[in-house]
């Protein structure tokens, strides 16, 4: 349980209700909606395109290829893109913005974009030219032709991953310009590309010469995601130029803040990349299931966590006042997005835990895909829950540092993060199984705890800090508890509704029994919190009302 220890109201009592938002909040929660509906439709495309990757490369040797080439590229899209630009570029530009600053607004995002892409456009080529040396960092325990595979896929995915870059700049602007639904939807179309690949060539392909053809259908994706963003870009930022000028000293201030949040995201994604290090030595089609777990158990993070986190960051970063003023506006929304994110979060927690098997039959059990690996699927999901409230609250805590424009802070915390994982993923990964004589596939399950345990560590931190610079901020414990409440009888009705739910192992039957499974939990988890007074639940009624 988290929370401030004087927060001891009853729930559902008036003391306990949340206080009135201050006006950024309000912009905020209107923004993260739109956020999360974007990210729901890229996502929900995301996970047609895994079940169509469990079907025809299951968990393979082909598959762990797959998903260990893409961390390379990915960690210079999450670097050089969306860590860059949401640690350093929008809370100047936004500040801009706010202030009427067109002309220099204009000036600095063009700086920003024509110095980025120089920077990729180097990394990319060397990266390509570099890829044999790459590839042991992330998969020392690849051999032969699958470390072979592995390289060449390194290579296909570079040039799309400095496309990405470019198209997280664009989102950046979009974003700023509370543009959030094209910015996140537009995601769609790299997973469109993919899924087209997928049904066209899957059925008459090998995996290995599919995983190949699914690369380059990766680039052709992310091309679009890049091109379909740019008109907007463009009438909201007629001001753009585009020149790599350092003479202004906000795109100074910008190059300023580059370095701490490059290594601060560094460091979070260097968690993600021992943790698959850690994998490949583990028996095949361990890297291929972590990666499709991971695209289920991101999802709340993503939702919940980055979509209030990125819609919050423009309206924190343009907050204008005195020091207690911006303080006070910070904590209201903070706390108030805390409370969304828990309502939610918490009850995917619980899924993960109670669940886990029924999400991965229904998503990923087919072809090359057995019972069994939905097993070590179910491993992983209930592991990755230990973490997910403390990963969400962290996005949003490291977003507030940076509208306060700092970012060593979360760089220091992270770095601890860091040390705690591979300490602990060395030990649950690889000689814990043994120890309790368990199958080693389930040190894939001991990655995802160790990783959860660590971001819990580093979430404490992050508040304990902010808590001393603008008050006290947090979860009340009672409400933390009202929901585990809540989730708990849910997930009792669930179980119940195994009993009666269809056991065959047809599609239909398998999506049969999910919905009613998930269904009961979700309805009675629902009507527990309506139950139990919790504000945000009617919240999340209303929204549903208004959908139909």
């Amino acid at each position: 349980m988290i929370g401030t220890e004087s927060e001891d109201e009853t729930p559902g009592t008036p003391e306990s209700q949340p206080p009135a938002p201050p006006r950024a909040a309000t912009r905020g929660a209107s923004g993260a909606a739109l956020v999360a509906i974007g990210i729901l439709g890229s996502r929900i495309f995301g996970l047609l395109r895994q079940m169509l990757q469990a079907r025809y490369l299951g968990a393979s040797a082909a598959a762990d290829a797959f998903v260990a080439a893409f961390k390379i590229p990915n960690l210079l899209q999450t670097l050089f893109g969306e860590g860059v630009l949401s640690g350093s570029f929008i809370p100047v530009y936004a500040r801009l913005v706010a202030s009427g600053e067109e002309e220099e607004a204009g000036r600095v995002a063009g700086a920003v974009l024509a110095l980025l892409g120089l920077v990729v456009a180097v990394i990319v080529l060397v990266g390509v030219v570099a890829a044999p040396a790459l590839v042991p960092l992330i998969a020392a325990g690849f051999r032969g032709e699958k470390r072979e595979l592995t390289i060449q896929l390194v290579r296909i995915f570079f040039p799309g991953a400095g496309i990405f870059v470019l198209g997280a700049w664009t989102q950046g602007i979009l974003n700023t310009h509370r543009r959030f639904l094209l910015s996140y939807s537009a995601g769609i179309l790299w997973n469109v590309a993919m899924i087209a690949a997928l049904v066209w060539l899957g059925p008459r392909s090998t995996p290995t010469d599919l995983v190949s053809q699914l690369a380059w259908a990766s680039v052709v994706g992310a091309a679009l995601q890049f091109l379909v963003q740019v008109p907007g870009t463009l009438r909201l930022e007629r001001r753009l130029r585009i020149r790599p000028d350092r003479s202004s000293p906000h795109t100074r201030t910008v190059m300023r803040n580059f370095g701490p949040v490059f290594v601060s995201r560094g460091v979070v994604q260097i968690s993600s990349y021992i943790d698959q290090w850690i994998a490949t030595f583990l028996p095949n089609g361990v890297v291929a299931i972590l990666g499709y777990a991971q695209t289920v158990y991101v999802l709340p993070v993503s939702l919940f966590g980055m979509a209030i986190s990125a819609a919050q960051l423009p309206a924190m970063s343009a907050v204008i006042g005195h020091e207690e003023e911006i303080a006070a506006s910070l904590r209201g929304t903070l706390d108030g997005s805390l409370r969304q994110l828990a309502y939610f979060v918490i009850a995917s927690a619980a899924a993960f835990i109670a669940f886990g098997d029924v999400i991965s039959r229904v998503l990923f059990e087919s072809g090359r895909f057995t019972a069994q690996d939905s097993v070590f699927a179910w491993g992983v999901l209930a592991g990755s829950a230990v973490g997910l409230l403390a990963s969400t609250m962290g996005r949003l805590y490291s977003s507030t540092y940076y509208a306060l424009r700092d970012t060593r802070t979360p760089l220091r915390y992270a770095l601890i993060r860091v040390a705690i994982t591979t300490v602990l993923g060395l030990i649950f990964a690889l000689p814990l199984p043994k120890l309790l004589g368990i199958d080693p596939r389930w040190g894939g399950a001991g990655l995802t705890v160790s990783a959860g345990i660590a971001g819990w560590c580093e979430f404490v931190l992050l508040r304990h800090a902010l808590n001393q610079r603008i008050g006290t901020t947090g979860l009340p414990v009672r409400y933390t508890s009202t929901l585990w409440v809540a989730a708990v009888i849910a997930a009792a009705a669930g179980w119940a509704m195994r009993f009666v739910a269809p056991t065959g192992h047809a599609l239909a039957e398998r999506a049969v029994a999910g919905v009613m499974i998930l269904g009961t939990f979700g309805v009675v988890y629902l009507a527990a919190t309506i139950v139990l007074r919790v504000p945000e639940a009617n919240t999340a009624l209303r929204r549903l009302r208004l959908k139909r």
